[in-house]
């Protein structure tokens, strides 16, 4: 592994899953969506009944570990919450289970910013 490769890792910018970066912006987020991938909310129930992405599937971060269950396993998992924080941290968890997944940066904001469909 190169310095540059190294340096990448520990700033989070690598890929995982057979090239899924570790995050993405909401344009790339929405195109994975349109690909196939499922989307994952883990912000709390208040703040997913005010409004979240149409496709998501709802698990709050404390209870992510029983995500699997609820997402297929045969595609990538885009995970959202509200800034990207708890999404970076539930994206990690979710691949040290097996999954592929990546934490969409700038959270339902940067969804919708790209012309992500909300449902409220």
């Amino acid at each position: 592994m190169s310095l540059r490769d190294t340096i990448a890792r520990l700033l989070g910018r690598t890929t995982t899953d057979g090239g899924l970066p570790a995050t993405v912006d909401g344009p790339t987020a929405v195109q994975l969506v349109r690909d196939g991938a499922s989307v994952l909310d883990v912000r709390e129930r208040s703040e997913w009944s005010t409004g979240h992405a149409a496709p998501a599937v709802h698990v709050p971060l404390a209870e992510v570990a029983t995500a699997p269950r609820r997402l297929r396993k045969d595609a990538p998992v885009v995970v959202m919450c509200a800034s990207g924080m708890r999404s970076r941290t539930a994206a990690k968890q979710l691949r040290a289970l097996g999954l592929q997944a990546t934490s969409l940066s700038g959270g339902i904001s940067a969804w919708q910013a790209a012309g992500g469909a909300v449902r409220r």
